[in-house]
């Protein structure tokens, strides 16, 4: 809604010197979005003034049309001769007045003018068009004024062209602010001044004689106002006060009964809608329409009806779509205008005019069926004041007779479904309990009743609501005006205590320490849509029987190329690698922790939840029992080096061991220790993969899979070479962790290192002697890690030597060289009893 400055004093006497920002900062504290200010005219400079053209002199000998006006300018050069300007213009003639910028003036956009000679003459001016005066788009010709004004006049003044315009989004909640009426009333209460409604007038009351209105369906339209005017003048036009104030607020002046009626719309709030009398059969309907019935609306679309849409109609069918757009056979004649099925017309000069109230959602509904947006139906499906309506047709009325030489018919038709007021009761201090302020009982019945509410009682309030705010029907709604009123700056900023226990989940703890250990490891966590196609799960290799093949479906996707949701991480990390590799960033090291969605394909069918009273346990656990199950995962991607080349030695590039470690540190921040074992799985390299095992409620069970991605995936989602990835289950984490990760102790006294390297098969895994090692070493044993692997002629053929650094340490005492020895001689021991082991050596 853009509201002009110099219209919006017209109902609230603002300080004089208040500016379109002071507005902005109250109207926004008050709780409405005002985007931004314009400034019109803030590079415009005159003098810019009124002139008549005396004389023109066509100019033969160019290829274009070219004419040497002289223009009476009065006093505005000081000096009252005619100047000479130039212009390439041909849509004024002789006695037109029109706006004349002289030299040392400036137009918008920097243009400055000034006396120059051009086309062999010398131009003292310009004579200015719409779009270079900066107040519409029309560059077709020269800005003809009407014949009243003298010349010399400062058209700045009479243009309005220095003004400001407040720009405001208006929330769907609050459509009386698409309405000058509407915001006057949020200024008038944000500066503490009185209101001129421009809605209150003196309205006949309804009568007999009126003319004919059938509303067949009062639900769609409770309230129908009708009111004539004859003997208007088809000549008349709009004058400039009112296209200026249309071209500030953004709509195009049209003709003088259209703009009147947008004027009044903008003014109050009111859709109306004007009809050729000449061109109406008999009575004007409200009915819903009937399958197979078609209207050209005035854009001279012929549209197909829909049952539900509601129609205006007379005795020949559908005239307009109620409450959207109006049909092209009754729309307001131009003079002398050919319709192709009347004829010739002269021009409209009785006008029935129509101010209803419409059913919201109706509206609303139509509106998005025919793909159709009006004015109109913006504020109808927002809210429109039911009682709005005769004040509307009131003040159209008034104007029609001021501007074209009208009369106002005696018959006043009023149409309306019987309704009672609305009201909410509410204790008095609700407000302070929902905002955690004493604004006290004065204060609550005072906001309320500065933005139109009746409000009686004591400790419990029955407040009547103003039919202009649909948007107000609960207590919370009443208190949210109190709060704003008051001031949204004046509540305290305190934080939440929430109940004891109240905390996160482990599930959600989990969760957090995954992502912050990943990221300590130097991996970027991504967040990516919940979405997947078959195209990628074909990319990544899935057989037809793989479940991640199995996915939910939605009715409505984002894509069609991605309609399901997701049942493995790696898509959108892998998209993620690509499009990032793809950008130039050759080194890649990518995370995300998130669901995925793994049907069964025995969910039941969903339960109709109740909408008048909260659902029971059973109908909440039958809905739980329709969706299917959401694991939590965590996910990684690795490509390019993992260490960096530099003054301090050459780099790494990442490899399966890596993608594996990411696992292990995932697990970590579950409590859990991983084993990783040789496996083959889609999509991994079947010879770089790894299967990882915890135990899991006593059970030995794979936790995930981690290693370096098929040749083939990486060949069809055009990755980098190499490129490894992880994916674990942070569920199976949880459980296996066994509750909250206990801190480790940490020793005061040395740590006692004793490095053994092992011979053993090929195929024995380095991970099995691990285990035997930390078995054998007992209580001393601080950690194992393998830092060597050799094979060659030196340990023979079909074997290899693990190398690994063992750490001793006691929680009360430095430990003597003789007990690390033991302990690690029990530790081989043992490697050599289950993993066939023999000392590198002996």
């Amino acid at each position: 809604m853009r509201v002009p400055l110099s219209w919006l004093r017209e109902y609230v006497d603002l300080p004089a010197g208040e500016t379109g920002r002071g507005v902005q900062d109250r109207l926004i504290s008050a709780g409405l979005e005002v985007e931004t200010v314009e400034r019109l005219g803030a590079d415009l400079t005159g003098p810019l003034v009124v002139g008549r053209v005396l004389a023109i002199e066509e100019l033969t000998e160019f290829k274009k049309p070219i004419r040497y006006c002289q223009v009476d300018v009065g006093d505005a050069n000081s000096t009252g001769d005619p100047q000479n300007i130039i212009c390439g213009a041909t849509n004024f003639a002789v006695g037109d007045k029109v706006v004349v910028i002289l030299p040392g003036g400036e137009l918008p956009g920097g243009f400055k003018i000034g006396a120059r000679k051009t086309y062999g003459k010398v131009s003292e001016g310009m004579i200015c068009s719409v779009r270079e005066l900066g107040i519409g788009d029309d560059h077709d010709g020269i800005l003809v004024l009407p014949p009243e004004y003298e010349p010399g006049t400062d058209a700045i003044e009479l243009l309005e062209l220095d003004d400001e315009v407040l720009d405001i989004a208006v929330n769907p909640d609050r459509g009386y602010a698409l309405s000058l009426r509407g915001v006057a009333r949020e200024t008038a209460i944000a500066y503490g001044l009185p209101l001129r409604d421009p809605a209150l007038l003196d309205v006949p009351t309804p009568n007999d004689y009126g003319y004919e209105v059938k509303v067949d369906d009062p639900r769609g339209c409770d309230r129908f106002t009708a009111r004539v005017v004859t003997g208007v003048d088809p000549e008349a036009r709009s004058p400039i006060w009112l296209q200026r104030r249309l071209q500030k607020a953004g709509m195009r002046p049209i003709s003088l009964a259209v703009d009147v009626t947008n004027y009044v719309m903008l003014e109050i709030g009111q859709p109306l809608h004007a009809y050729d009398r000449a061109r109406l059969d008999g009575p004007i309907g409200v009915r819903r329409a009937t399958r197979g019935e078609k209207l050209t609306t005035l854009d001279g679309v012929e549209r197909t009806l829909h049952p539900e849409d509601l129609l205006i109609t007379d005795n020949r069918g559908p005239i307009g779509l109620a409450g959207v757009m109006g049909g092209a056979d009754t729309e307001i004649a131009e003079p002398e205008v050919r319709d192709h099925l009347l004829g010739t017309v002269a021009g409209t000069t009785e006008i029935v005019i129509e101010a209803a109230h419409f059913d919201p959602v109706s509206i609303a509904r139509t509106s998005r069926r025919h793909r159709l947006t009006s004015e109109a139906s913006r504020r109808f499906e927002r809210g429109v004041d039911p009682q709005a309506g005769p004040a509307a047709a009131q003040r159209t009325v008034d104007l029609l007779v001021l501007l074209a030489g009208g009369s106002a018919e005696a018959g006043v038709t009023e149409v309306v479904a019987p309704t009672g007021p609305r009201t909410v009761r509410m204790r008095a201090d609700h407000p302070d309990r929902v905002a955690g302020v004493t604004y006290g009982r004065e204060a609550v019945v005072r906001r309320l009743q500065e933005v139109g509410c009746d409000v009686y009682g004591a400790d419990e309030l029955t407040v009547t609501v103003p039919t202009w705010r649909p948007d107000l029907a609960a207590p919370n709604d009443l208190a949210e005006e109190v709060i704003r009123l008051e001031g949204y700056e004046n509540l305290p900023s305190t934080l939440p205590r929430p109940p004891a226990g109240r905390g996160l989940t482990g599930r959600q703890r989990l969760h957090r320490r995954a992502g912050r250990a990943l990221a300590g490891a130097g991996y970027v966590e991504v967040l990516n849509y919940p979405f997947v196609g078959q195209v990628a799960l074909d990319a990544l290799g899935l057989e037809a029987s793989d479940p991640r093949r199995r996915t939910v479906t939605l009715v409505n996707p984002i894509s069609d190329e991605e309609p399901g949701l997701r049942t493995t991480l790696l898509p959108g990390l892998l998209t993620a690698l690509r499009r990032n590799h793809g950008r130039g960033t050759a080194d890649l090291a990518l995370f995300e922790t998130g669901l995925v969605f793994r049907p069964s394909g025995y969910e039941s069918e969903p339960a109709r939840l109740p909408v008048d009273r909260r659902p029971t346990a059973e109908e909440i656990a039958s809905l739980n029992a329709a969706l299917p199950k959401q694991p939590r995962r965590a996910a990684a991607v690795l490509a390019g080096a993992r260490e960096r080349a530099g003054w301090w030695g050459p780099g790494r590039p990442a490899d399966w061991a890596d993608a594996v470690a990411a696992a292990r540190t995932v697990a970590q921040a579950a409590g859990v220790e991983l084993e990783a074992e040789p496996d083959q799985h889609t999509p991994w390299h079947p010879g770089r993969c790894a299967a990882l095992f915890a135990v899991v409620d006593g059970e030995r069970r794979i936790v995930g899979h981690a290693g370096e991605l098929h040749p083939r995936v990486v060949k069809a989602l055009q990755l980098p070479e190499r490129t490894c990835a992880m994916e674990v289950s942070l569920d199976l984490l949880e459980i296996a962790g066994g509750g909250p990760v206990q801190a480790p102790h940490v020793s005061t006294y040395p740590v006692a290192t004793q490095d053994v390297a092992l011979v053993v098969a090929a195929d024995v895994p380095a991970a099995k002697v691990a285990e035997a090692l930390r078995a054998g070493a007992g209580e001393l044993l601080e950690s194992v890690r393998l830092f060597d692997v050799f094979t060659g002629e030196q340990v023979g053929e079909g074997h290899k030597s693990l190398a690994y650094a063992l750490r001793f340490r006691a929680p009360d005492r430095t430990l003597t060289a003789e007990e690390a020895s033991a302990a690690r001689d029990a530790a081989v021991a043992r490697a050599a009893e289950e993993a066939g082991a023999v000392l590198r050596g002996a």
